[in-house]
């Protein structure tokens, strides 16, 4: 029982974090269609406001508050500036946008290493994330709790906004058709960039989650860049609950397989059958319903 409970946990764990890092770019690739390999150097920079903000501010408690709304804004200005200088003379050409992005992506992490150095930085958590917490008879560990309710609501707070609000109409008549919502009166550029923005902000708030984790350093985004494309395609493009779906799946699986067998193994195996369910569904777990005037 005891195994159970830990994997299980330790499953839902990495798919939160896998959500986290997939949730902005669900977002992004879905509606424009724009391979942005730089999301996982959004995730850095995430990762490096909150050790910024940490260092300022002092107390580790009040710096995980301040830096978590700072992370978005800076990972969202980011996108915003790729977005308006680079990426939208590149829509529907998806293999440049992945060569451009993967150049920024380079320059993004030496940026990094000329500001904070090659070595990894470690940014302290705060007092009432330290230690486990007993719940049933079991301990987990706070931060982990921490991150698994932030990507949760993060997710919440997309979804309804996707649902309810002005711009989340427009983004989804954007997807459905974009000529349709041009012609609706719909600013689709405008659009565009405000999705940019959160879809990038998202990944900021995704860096500090990871600063809970571990050390960080230039490289912090490339370790989870090909995890995120994974769960986008297997959830299905432009589908955020599909994205949510194949996070958990992906993590719980990665999680019991990696306990019988070794972590590299299961990173083999897991990837093997991502390819034959996308053998059997190419569009993933949910289909993106569009709209032709043919």
């Amino acid at each position: 029982m005891e195994t159970l409970v830990t994997q299980l946990f330790n499953g839902l764990s990495g798919g939160s974090i896998l959500l986290l890092a997939a949730l902005g770019l669900a977002l992004t690739f879905g509606q424009m269609g724009v391979i942005n390999m730089a999301h996982g150097e959004f995730i850095m920079a995430g990762a490096y406001t909150g050790f910024t903000t940490q260092q300022a501010l002092g107390s580790a408690g009040v710096s995980l508050l301040v830096s978590l709304p700072l992370a978005f804004l800076v990972g969202g200005l980011l996108g915003v500036v790729l977005e308006a200088t680079l990426l939208r003379r590149m829509y529907h050409r998806p293999l440049d946008t992945l060569l451009v992005t993967w150049g920024v992506a380079l320059v993004l992490q030496q940026l990094a290493r000329d500001i904070f150095g090659t070595a990894g930085v470690d940014v302290a958590a705060p007092a009432w994330l330290q230690g486990p917490v007993e719940l049933l008879g079991f301990a987990f560990p706070r931060t982990r709790l921490f991150i698994l309710v932030l990507a949760i609501a993060c997710f919440a707070a997309l979804a309804i906004g996707l649902k309810v609000t002005p711009l989340g109409r427009r983004i989804r008549a954007t997807v459905q058709s974009r000529s349709l919502a041009e012609a609706s009166g719909i600013s689709t550029r405008a659009t565009d960039r405000l999705t940019f923005f959160i879809g990038s902000g998202l990944a900021g708030v995704a860096g500090v989650a990871l600063t809970l984790l571990g050390s960080i350093s230039s490289n912090l985004g490339t370790a989870y860049i090909v995890d995120a494309f994974l769960v986008v395609v297997v959830g299905g493009v432009a589908q955020i609950r599909g994205a949510v779906i194949a996070a958990f799946v992906l993590g719980v699986t990665q999680s019991w397989i990696e306990y019988a067998t070794t972590a590299s193994i299961a990173k083999v195996i897991v990837l093997a059958l991502i390819v034959a369910f996308l053998q059997l569904r190419p569009q993933g777990i949910y289909a993106l319903r569009t709209r032709s005037l043919a």
